[in-house]
């Protein structure tokens, strides 16, 4: 590991990503005095920017839209004093500064250093893998029912998953859709109980029970889902203009791959601090493993790493209190 020059300029802490746990790592690093850059992801948005409507965040009783959400937070973030960049790192790689350890992220044919990293990159949805998916994006096949929900005005269409993103967006497209078709595999929803009541007690919204989608058909566009009955193998045609899948995340750890450790899934593994396995590398949020991925809980990630990067920082810099 070489001694470089003192790159212009140094942070103390750069945060790789930009949602409700990377701004609230930028809030409380930034707070609490240290030299802080978020780096907001310039080919990803965060997936809570994209919900309608957030009716669980404490402090807001009457909910808020995910997009202005992140917007009060990077606000908040920026007010205190923490710069930000749009890029997506392409590497993170070990240096030194004048006798002291520290990183440096590269993205958009630039470099910043900075003495620790936190990533908070987030996930993005999984795909179904079948036929017609590909082909169709953009064309009936959507992960966003808040951006593509409009389009289809008295239109049917199907939401694929059983946990609280799908049931939520089934809920929303009822503003727009004349039938909602929730296709899940098993026989109960996995979403919470206030939210699958509500799908239950909506007249326009129906459930395909123990099936998957073998197949997205259509011509120019969606008009219909094969699904098959996992119990008996059956198949049968749903008719949809629109198909709308939440079927998991994946991580975006792939630029960390060999760098921190990584569970079967692709997410960072963390200690209680949100520590990784590389010394001065912090990890919150969904990129994360992790019990439960909210918005609550990924700001709980943020404020926790930037604290364990401040107390690493002020170790380095021998001003631990």
């Amino acid at each position: 590991m070489a001694e470089k020059q003192i790159p212009e300029p140094v942070y103390d802490l750069v945060i790789v990503g930009g949602g409700p746990a990377g701004f609230t790592a930028g809030l409380y690093g930034a707070r609490a005095g240290l030299k802080t850059l978020l780096m907001e992801g310039a080919s990803t948005v965060s997936q809570i920017t994209v919900t309608d409507l957030i009716e669980n965040y404490p402090g807001i009783p009457e909910g808020i839209n995910g997009f202005d959400l992140i917007e009060r937070f990077k606000k908040q973030a920026l007010q205190f004093g923490a710069e930000m960049v749009s890029g997506d790192a392409g590497t993170i790689v070990r240096t030194r500064w004048g006798g002291m350890e520290g990183w440096e992220v590269r993205a958009g044919g630039k470099s910043y250093g900075a003495l620790a990293v936190i990533v908070a990159t987030g996930a993005h949805w999984r795909r179904l893998g079948v036929s017609g998916e590909a082909a169709f994006i953009g064309k009936g096949v959507s992960f966003c029912a808040t951006c593509d929900g409009p389009f289809y005005r008295d239109r049917e269409v199907a939401v694929v998953g059983g946990g609280n993103t799908a049931v939520q967006e089934a809920l929303f497209l009822t503003h727009f859709a004349r039938k909602v078709t929730i296709i899940h595999r098993r026989d109960r929803l996995r979403a919470t109980g206030i939210l699958a009541q509500r799908a239950f007690d909506n007249p326009k919204i129906d459930f395909a029970w123990n099936s998957v989608v073998d197949e997205i058909t259509g011509a120019e566009g969606v008009q219909a889902v094969r699904v098959r009955d996992v119990k008996t193998s059956q198949t049968r045609m749903v008719p949809a203009d629109g198909i709308f899948i939440f079927v998991g995340l994946i991580p975006n750890t792939d630029f960390v791959r060999g760098l921190v450790e990584l569970d079967a899934g692709g997410h960072i593994v963390v200690d209680a601090n949100m520590r990784t396995s590389a010394k001065g590398i912090f990890g919150c949020g969904d990129c994360t493993g992790k019990l439960l991925r909210q918005v609550i809980t990924a700001c709980g990630d943020g404020a926790t790493a930037a604290y364990a990067a401040q107390i690493y920082v002020e170790d380095l810099k021998g001003e631990s209190y």
